[in-house]
């Protein structure tokens, strides 16, 4: 990691948005040149999409931090199984590790909150950040009377430039064609906003991850760290650091392992929507990691970051219940039915796209009727649904926005099924979804 001093008022991030886009703009009119010269007629997205731009961008969002690299992230990780794979690669680089902010920066940030002479609170305060993301950057801390701390510390600018980084980024999505023009996006964009103040509020944070930890205080799976109030404000969040490692250790684990760990996060997934109506919506690798158990099947998930915490309605969750309750039955009308409900079919959609949205949800509902265990590191079925999808996707006669606590829930479940993919597990799902069902 590399400091670098996070712009901070919104002339300067205005700034770099716009020598952004006229650096893309300069990149598209030679590439295109170049092309048109060699007798080819690219199109724009093409133009648009080239591993320069594509680095351009992700290096820009990286620097700018805050709602444009989540908003970004959100894209990357969408994206990161369907773009080329020199592009994926690029892209992956929003979903690693910030660069921190500079001593400077830091100081000014704590001295504001934690008054000046906060240092003398400490036995020991690490300048040099552990983990630094879209929003804030985590220190290591050793209080005088021994609490080993993990302190997130939010980035300066970060809730003033909210509205204008999602309004910047949209604009730069629509520029790529990764949103028509036609379709209003408005609504999803004013949500965006909200969810992105929530979510840079550490004190609404804390709450959230108060109260997961005690919705989950009984289960041995899973473990959460605990708020420290007395260092804990609204820009900086102190929690008990819990020695741990990444997720992604568990990749090339032994199969006993990766299977337990996926069964786990589905489950807890499922828990989150039928049992807790509350969801930790943000399904980023980073915010999973593992606390090795003294002995094999002993270990816990540690589960991280609760700022975009989203409570569900009773009756999404029963449309949720009839969707997969189709599924297990193999029930086509059942379907078409939740699927309305759910805001993810209507009249307006033409019967041929109907018929292939329903052809798409028959081939995912498959995935439950393989037997006891689906087995993730079957990549040709991914591979399939993922063409399918497309194809879907290209067609662009209609468009729909589905209502946002929809898409939060296509977010987490998407997210929890990339991670089962990566892990090559093999899950009983089908068992996993009776327990919240009626008896099918």
């Amino acid at each position: 990691m590399r400091d670098r001093p996070v712009p901070s008022s919104r002339f300067s991030r205005l700034t770099r948005f716009g020598g952004l886009a006229s650096g893309l703009a300069g990149n598209v009119f030679l590439e295109g040149a170049g092309r048109l010269a060699a007798g080819q007629r690219p199109r724009l997205s093409e133009l648009l999409l080239t591993p320069s731009n594509v680095r351009r961008v992700t290096d820009q969002l990286s620097e700018l931090r805050g709602a444009a690299m989540k908003l970004g992230q959100l894209v990357s990780m969408d994206a990161g199984d369907i773009l080329p794979p020199e592009l994926a690669e690029i892209m992956g680089r929003l979903r690693s590790d910030a660069d921190p902010m500079p001593k400077q920066q830091l100081e000014t940030v704590l001295t504001r909150n934690w008054g000046r002479d906060w240092r003398h609170r400490f036995e020991f305060f690490q300048d040099r950040p552990i983990a630094a993301a879209s929003i804030g950057q985590v220190h290591r801390a050793l209080t005088h009377d021994g609490r080993d701390l993990a302190v997130k510390v939010q980035y300066p600018g970060i809730v003033r430039s909210i509205d204008s980084d999602v309004d910047n980024v949209a604009t730069l999505l629509r520029m790529t064609g990764l949103i028509p023009r036609q379709l209003d996006v408005s609504p999803l964009l004013a949500e965006a906003k909200r969810q992105l103040h929530e979510e840079a509020d550490y004190e609404h944070e804390a709450r959230c991850l108060n109260r997961f930890r005690k919705l989950l205080k009984d289960d041995p799976r899973f473990l959460i760290p605990e708020v420290h109030d007395d260092f804990s404000t609204r820009e900086v969040l102190a929690m008990s650091h819990v020695d741990s490692a990444p997720l992604e250790t568990l990749f090339t684990a032994d199969p006993e392992t990766r299977d337990r760990t996926a069964a786990n996060l589905i489950e807890l997934a499922l828990n989150e929507l039928f049992a807790f109506r509350t969801m930790q919506t943000d399904p980023n690798l980073a915010n999973f990691r593992i606390e090795r158990g003294v002995t094999p099947g002993t270990e816990r998930i540690v589960l991280l970051d609760f700022g975009a915490t989203r409570s569900f309605p009773e009756k999404l969750a029963e449309d949720c219940r009839s969707l997969l309750q189709a599924a297990l039955m193999e029930d086509r009308e059942a379907a078409d039915r939740a699927l309305r409900e759910l805001g993810l079919l209507d009249d307006r959609v033409p019967a041929r796209k109907r018929v292939q949205i329903l052809d798409l949800f028959e081939l995912a509902a498959g995935l439950l009727q393989h037997g006891d265990r689906f087995d993730f590191g079957e990549e040709e079925i991914f591979r399939t649904m993922r063409e399918e999808g497309m194809k879907l996707a290209e067609d662009r006669q209609v468009y729909l926005v589905p209502p946002v606590d929809t898409l939060f829930l296509q977010r987490k479940f998407g997210g929890i099924y990339l991670l089962c993919l990566r892990l090559r597990a093999r899950v009983d799902a089908r068992g996993l979804l009776k327990k919240h069902l009626p008896a099918v």
